[in-house]
């Protein structure tokens, strides 16, 4: 039976919980929305945006390389995202060379990337079938297998995250200031690109390669305009992404289109009346 939206939104949300695959794509939203929101919020307040694209980038080659080995395509995003956050870590981001260097290293990875992935995806007939699941992404086929490793990266990204809180605040706002002061800062920015390459590689698997900003830096563009202050940002980083996630799936469900047009629709709704309550505000 097809889902239909109803006049009684308690029978509507019932539909929700229904079928077990809708149970594990909310609790994979719930995940992702965590993740990505926290890991967001440090992503725009570090001016890495265009680190983050090159990386969800990479989980393009990665699923569709997995895919032509046959392995799991879940692996195929991790390992793809974590060696592209590794390369791109070695070039540091310090000073006006650096930034230079780290930009030059970003877009070279991202032209391979993408080149491999279009290589993998020639090769393999069966990824051919389906390609815009693994750009756009799907809330399809969502395993127990996959919600638990979800969980399992979410927890230990979030707790390295804890860790490294505060030295990695002080050098994403003065990087200059924190060097001087003994904080390695080389070590702090390869640190947070690791965690961003997992987050990455664990938000692609909901929202497809191309659309993973919806939930790792509109949030945190959204909430940094409405407060600077970090755990209050955090907090609307947060509840921003998991607000999309859980709108953008129970819209999906009832619809005939893809689940990553509603999230990031939502998300760039979300953000553009932050912006004009905001400007109103001044």
């Amino acid at each position: 039976m097809t889902p239909s939206v109803s006049l009684n939104p308690i029978a509507d949300l019932r539909q929700l919980f229904t079928f077990p695959f809708m149970v594990n794509a909310l609790a994979a939203g719930t995940i992702v929305a965590v993740l990505g929101g926290v890991v967001g919020w440090y992503v725009v307040l570090r001016r890495e945006t265009f680190a983050s694209h090159t990386l969800s980038v990479m989980a393009f080659p990665g699923a569709t390389g997995a895919a032509l080995a046959g392995l799991p395509t879940s692996l195929g995003y991790y390992v793809a995202c974590t060696v592209a956050a590794l390369a791109i870590g070695r070039t540091g981001r310090g000073g006006r060379r650096g930034y230079g260097a780290q930009s030059a290293a970003i877009g070279t990875v991202q032209t391979v990337g993408l080149a491999a992935g279009f290589l993998f995806l020639s090769l393999n007939q069966d990824v051919l079938a389906g390609p815009e699941t693994l750009l756009f992404g799907t809330f399809l086929g969502i395993t127990t297998g996959q919600l638990l490793g979800l969980l399992i990266v979410a927890v230990v990204s979030l707790a390295a995250l804890t860790a490294l809180a505060r030295p990695l605040l002080f050098a994403s706002v003065d990087p200059e200031v924190a060097r001087a002061g003994g904080i390695p800062v080389a070590a702090l920015d390869a640190a947070f690109l690791v965690i961003l390459g997992l987050a990455i590689a664990a938000t692609s698997q909901l929202t497809g390669a191309l659309l993973v900003f919806a939930l790792l830096v509109a949030p945190a563009a959204t909430a940094q305009q409405l407060t600077l202050r970090p755990l209050a940002g955090l907090a609307l980083s947060v509840g921003f992404a998991l607000l999309i996630a859980w709108l953008g799936l129970a819209i999906a469900y009832f619809s005939i289109y893809p689940v990553g047009f509603f999230v990031t629709t939502l998300a760039f709704g979300l953000y553009v009346a932050a912006r004009v309550a905001t400007a109103r505000r001044r």
